[in-house]
């Protein structure tokens, strides 16, 4: 996957985000995208061929690493990045959207008319609602994958041993995880990380809603002096 695409089409939504959202694009290509192609794949690369079991029992070292690794941390970070990024795809559109509409609407009007969108990247109406709701649906994403890997792998680490005795395996056997503590280190910067993400995103939807409830009340109180 050419994840230089996804940075490439991201990095357009930076003019139409907030400080907080330019720091989480930050954290996103920098401490989560980059560390997942650079040094992430590498690392997994081979958890499934030096998975060693202490017996020869055809499929018995097959059967227990679906066991103890029923989807692999690199496959589910990949879907992670993916699902965390694509409201920001959305936020581009809308903005594209509305500057297509306002070309068609002055070649229409011509250059004279009145504009219906005097800044299309400016968050009013439903862009505003738009960027709102990709903020909540990126922490939602991020909340959900720390679960998943909560319950799939307890406390985010790995035994350097697991016990396994599925059929076919004879009998109780040792099951030996290649470079566990590496895995481990990698595990835990990549939630601690995802972490700092949702909590970009909370505090960027509250100054959205902060800033726009200041708005409302200062419009309000203009009106009222009238």
């Amino acid at each position: 996957m050419n994840w230089g695409v996804f940075e490439g089409l991201l990095s357009g939504v930076n003019k139409y985000s907030t400080a907080f959202g330019r720091v989480w694009l930050s954290v996103v290509f920098i401490f989560r995208l980059l560390v997942y192609v650079v040094a992430a794949e590498r690392v997994w690369s081979d958890d499934h061929k030096d998975f060693d079991c202490n017996t020869r029992q055809p499929g018995c070292t097959n059967v227990c690493f679906d066991h103890f690794f029923p989807v692999s941390h690199i496959r589910l970070w990949a879907l992670q990045l993916i699902l965390v990024t694509c409201p920001s795809l959305l936020v581009i559109m809308h903005v594209a959207y509305r500057e297509a509409k306002e070309q068609r609407h002055r070649a229409t009007g011509g250059d004279s008319c009145h504009r219906i969108y005097p800044n299309p990247g400016k968050k009013r109406g439903g862009l505003w609602w738009t960027y709102l709701l990709s903020l909540i649906f990126k922490a939602g994403v991020d909340v959900v994958f720390l679960y998943i890997f909560y319950r799939f792998y307890r406390n985010y680490t790995l035994p350097r041993v697991v016990k396994c005795e599925l059929p076919p395996c004879p009998n109780v056997v040792d099951c030996f995880i290649s470079r566990p503590t590496e895995k481990n280190i990698f595990t835990l910067f990549m939630v601690v990380t995802a972490c700092a993400c949702v909590l970009l995103s909370l505090v960027e939807a509250a100054y959205l809603i902060g800033k726009r409830c200041r708005e409302c009340l200062l419009a309000r109180d203009r009106a009222s002096r009238r």
